[in-house]
């Protein structure tokens, strides 16, 4: 048999990459209209508290923005960015070449895997960190390495440990998805500053905005060293559905990851309302005022009821309610959509993300009637 004739006799699995087929693929939040069709309710009926997304919509300077681009639709985007890459460079007092835009934040993950993943490279990561990490090293055939994270907070010393000749990425999630948790200041200078030069450290700061004293990871892409920071515009500026986000990081490194980029990967849109979003600074207090608050709602009724849970500097809590596919499944027939962990090794509790006033109290209603 020729060799053309043996790979046509050999199944599609077969031929496919190995790794690719051992990928167990992501799986995002419940959406409403899926969770409507099943259960026979109006969508206005179900809150969403799953996904981290931002209750108080998109700024109203963002929607103004997309509007106005929408004419323009007939038009290829600014393949280079140029408007929102220079907001964002004055933004954060770094050049326009270190910035780099992403169809969402969770692109860069994958612009930075394309870079310098592959077959006997390794990622690492904290035990229960953002499982799209694990997903982009196996898909590239990668080794992913978890780090135990004693309290769900990462061990960063333990991660510099783990660091071997293979080694090419470590991901840093700061604040933490989905614990919620934080590295500080100090940890993490000392981290960068023992970094060999074959690794990257990656920050990745979705949760950035709600926090009221982040650490400061960006002297360290001034001062040159391989280190890259990732931001979104889907929290706390609810943007998520247009695939927004960014990386920060030295020339050097953006250009290999603008190499890996496919073109036009930033559409119009997206562009036009993020520039808009960032500028928007009273959107963004009211929604980190009603985060704060929402936090502070959830876990003093969770301390209030004995219930353990993780004190989080997101925008959204992780709790211990036993079971967590039950009170998924449960609270679902009720109408409120929030997320199971056992995906994330921790099948006893649930992640809720913070709504409104009015979406909390009723989640919370919920769970207690499950709970009491």
């Amino acid at each position: 048999m020729t060799d053309v004739a043996s790979l046509l006799a050999m199944s599609i699995q077969g031929a496919a990459n190995q790794w690719v087929c051992d990928l167990v693929p992501y799986e995002p939040g419940k959406p409403i209209e899926e969770t409507a069709r099943e259960l026979g309710l109006e969508p206005d009926e179900i809150i969403k508290l799953a996904s981290n997304e931002n209750p108080l919509g998109p700024s109203p300077k963002a929607q103004a923005a997309m509007q106005a681009e929408i004419a323009r639709a007939h038009l290829y985007p600014d393949g280079g960015g140029y408007k929102l890459r220079a907001a964002l460079a004055g933004k954060y007092e770094v050049a326009f070449e270190n910035v780099v835009l992403g169809n969402g934040s969770n692109e860069i993950i994958e612009l930075l895997c394309h870079s310098f993943m592959k077959p006997g490279a390794a990622l690492i990561a904290a035990e229960h960190a953002f499982v799209v990490y694990k997903l982009m090293a196996t898909l590239f055939g990668a080794d992913y390495i978890e780090v135990p994270d004693p309290g769900y907070v990462h061990d960063l010393e333990a991660m510099a440990a783990a660091i071997t000749p293979e080694t090419r990425l470590v991901f840093i999630a700061n604040p933490n998805n989905p614990t919620g948790t934080l590295v500080g200041q100090e940890e993490i200078d000392r981290f960068v500053d023992a970094l060999p030069d074959h690794v990257i450290a990656v920050f990745d700061e979705a949760y950035y905005e709600f926090l009221p004293e982040p650490p400061d990871t960006l002297k360290h892409v001034r001062a040159g060293k391989n280190v890259v920071v990732m931001r979104t515009f889907s929290k706390a500026q609810g943007l998520s559905a247009l695939r927004i986000g960014y990386g920060i990081t030295t020339a050097e490194i953006a250009g290999l990851l603008n190499r890996s980029r496919q073109p036009f990967n930033a559409n119009a849109i997206a562009q036009a309302a993020a520039l808009a979003a960032i500028q928007d600074e009273e959107h963004i207090q009211a929604t980190v005022k009603n985060n704060a608050e929402g936090l502070a709602f959830f876990e003093n009724a969770f301390r209030e009821r004995g219930w353990e849970f993780v004190p989080s500097f997101a925008n959204f809590t992780l709790v211990n309610v036993g079971d967590g596919d039950r009170v998924f499944s449960e609270l679902l027939k009720k109408g409120v959509i929030v997320r199971a962990m056992r995906g994330y090794k921790l099948p006893e509790w649930v992640r809720i993300s913070i709504g409104t006033p009015a979406q909390n109290e009723r989640c919370l209603a919920e769970l207690d009637t499950l709970l009491s």
